[in-house]
């Protein structure tokens, strides 16, 4: 996966005092390395973008502050039906962005990379 050059001293600073939501990042990001070997990866003021030619998945802190927790977010063409989704919006038409919230690495497992896959497909389709 591509990083930026100051990718370890960003995600140091968004993970500061945060050291089980870091090792459950590492795993997904492990996972996304793996999956999506010609991808970028940003670290942003309030999440952790992945990029193939567009956005196409996010991690993030849960806002409600839930220790030891992560927020991956990703976006497709129709509306999934899993208790695993926290929230799910549709902004615009036919674009429906998910939030499944991340507790625990064996919960960064092959339905949820599968969605992850749906939807890097998805954000490739985008003119």
């Amino acid at each position: 996966m591509k990083t930026p050059e100051h990718y370890e001293t960003d995600l140091l600073l968004f993970f500061a005092g945060k050291p089980e939501e870091m090792e459950l990042y590492k795993a997904l990001f492990q996972c996304m390395c793996d999956a999506f070997p010609d991808a970028g990866v940003r670290v942003q003021k309030s999440q952790i973008s992945f990029y193939g030619r567009h956005l196409f998945a996010a991690a993030s802190l849960p806002r409600r502050k839930e220790k030891g927790a992560l927020l991956v977010t990703f976006g497709l063409s129709h509306r999934l039906d899993s208790q695993r989704i926290a929230v799910a919006v549709e902004p615009y038409p036919n674009r429906w962005t998910h939030h499944v919230l991340v507790s625990g690495r064996e919960q960064i497992d092959r339905e949820l990379m599968g969605w992850i896959d749906e939807a890097f497909v998805f954000s490739e389709s985008k003119r």
